[in-house]
């Protein structure tokens, strides 16, 4: 995917078809700005209750926009029409104003799953009948795309806003894009000047998110089929309960009562693969493009060895 636009923000847009775009330091500043600009307080937003804007944003949507989430535990974190529809409030002065539906693409906490692009359209269909805005916390939407095999083109025009993540799977160093229509941006430049990320020095940042779009999204493809030889050994793993099928870069597994999940996170630590607690017993592996395939053998070799 090759593009001559200057900047990686002019790239994403053109790449998503949507109007503008703005850089932002992190993902979670990219999700913060999106809902700030596209609610006011006492509003509400319908989100799963996996997602990244209610797991790990701090209760930001509270702080900065002064709104309520309505959380819904759908199968995987994929939410449709119906859960949609079935949680829009009523217009009534004790319930707070239903104004925004997030999701999460691909569902970190769903292990990878994504959307389809059909799944995509039914949502927006479905906000835009019931005028609701909508936004994509696309941090790993690559992925999705990579494996689904359908065009960003066709994805922009379905949501209001997207973010989009150029470190993790894509592997710059640091950095975030929004995306959104001219008169969007223009009011998420004023919402990030005030979280403190507009910054004088993005430039040898944006260089670097421009290499990271031109070099490593086909080979996000590579990590999948990692992630896949990764939960096949974890199958055959004594001190393993259960593994969640694998749909991207992400591994999720969850360990026998019997053993303990902290002191397995220390003996895998201490044969140098670094893993993460995803809550009572389930653990975190994910692939990306920093392993060398001796690296996914050593690691297939730990995790058959630890038995407790």
């Amino acid at each position: 995917m090759m593009f001559s636009a200057k900047i990686p923000v002019d790239k994403l847009a053109a790449l998503f078809s949507m109007e503008a775009a703005l850089f932002c330091p992190s993902g979670t500043m990219s999700n913060q700005i999106a809902l700030k600009v596209h609610t006011r307080p006492l509003d509400e937003v319908i989100c799963d209750v996996r997602s990244h804007i209610y797991q790990y944003e701090a209760g930001g949507y509270a702080f900065n926009s002064g709104i309520a989430v309505k959380l819904i535990a759908s199968e995987k974190g994929i939410l449709s029409p119906s859960d949609i529809e079935a949680n829009i409030n009523p217009d009534d002065i004790h319930k707070a104003r239903t104004m925004l539906v997030s999701i999460e693409n691909t569902v970190n906490k769903g292990g990878g799953i994504y959307y389809t692009l059909d799944e995509m359209k039914a949502i927006s269909e479905c906000c835009r009948k019931k005028k609701l805005r909508l936004h994509l916390d696309g941090v790993r939407i690559f992925n999705a795309l990579v494996e689904s095999g359908d065009r960003p083109g066709l994805v922009g025009p379905l949501f209001d806003s997207i973010s989009i993540c150029l470190s993790k799977v894509l592997g710059a160093p640091v950095g975030s894009v929004l995306l959104g229509s001219r008169d969007f941006i223009r009011e998420a430049i004023r919402i990030r000047k005030v979280l403190g990320g507009g910054m004088r020095q993005a430039g040898i940042l944006a260089a670097a998110g421009i290499y990271a779009l031109d070099h490593h999204v086909d080979r996000l493809k590579e990590d999948h089929e990692r992630a896949a030889r990764l939960a096949a050994a974890l199958e055959q793993a004594a001190c393993v309960e259960s593994v969640l099928p694998v749909y991207t870069n992400i591994v999720v597994f969850t360990l026998k009562p019997s053993v303990n999940p902290a002191e397995y996170l220390e003996k895998l630590k201490s044969e140098g693969l670094l893993a993460v607690s995803f809550g009572g017993q389930s653990i975190r592996l994910v692939t990306h493009l920093d392993l060398q395939e001796e690296d996914i053998e050593r690691a297939i070799e730990i995790l058959g060895k630890i038995s407790a």
